[in-house]
């Protein structure tokens, strides 16, 4: 009887383990998303003041300023990884239309603010970047978690299931919009 106990005793620490640490790591994935939304966020608190800038230099570029006004405004309403991967793919090809608008208009780059606006805006991709990155590998953990044995069956039992990568669809969404200071 007393080796039941012990035996009973020690799968219970096992099974406490294992939902604690899926119970952590989605913790984590939460988290990691919260980091990535307020990334995103920055950034999109930055771009009006952006297409404001170019409105004084370039003002008849309508259509490229109300492409990245759309952009910004449908990323903004992204629900979940998916989502948001795609339509801040949109918004990195607008804004790389916006910033191609220096090249055609020198005087756009002598203006400060324009140029102080891309800095900012470059800081903040690197920001997106690693925040994108690190929720990425605690997703990896997470969803590897719960698809190995033992752990898949607690998992299941508890409704842990696998959560989406925040990933870019193509290869012009993944370079990101291009930065030019000269």
């Amino acid at each position: 009887m007393l080796w039941f106990l012990i035996i009973l005793g020690v799968i219970t620490f096992v099974v406490i383990g294992m939902y604690n640490s899926l119970v952590r790591l989605r913790v984590r994935a939460d988290s990691a998303w919260a980091d990535i939304d307020v990334q995103l966020k920055r950034r999109w608190d930055l771009i009006p003041n952006l297409v404001e800038t170019v409105k004084g230099s370039a003002g008849h570029e309508r259509e490229t300023l109300e492409a990245v006004v759309e952009a910004r405004n449908r990323a903004m309403s992204a629900q979940g990884p998916a989502e948001a991967a795609e339509a801040e793919g949109v918004l990195a090809g607008a804004l790389g239309k916006l910033f191609a608008l220096s090249e055609a208009y020198p005087q756009l780059r002598a203006v400060e603010g324009f140029t102080d606006l891309q800095g900012s805006l470059d800081d903040l991709e690197e920001g997106v970047q690693n925040a994108r990155r690190y929720y990425n590998a605690v997703v990896r953990d997470y969803n590897t978690k719960t698809q190995l044995f033992p752990t898949n069956v607690l998992a299941r039992l508890f409704g842990h299931t696998g959560r989406q990568f925040f990933a870019l669809d193509d290869e012009r969404q993944r370079e990101g919009p291009s930065v030019n200071f000269s």
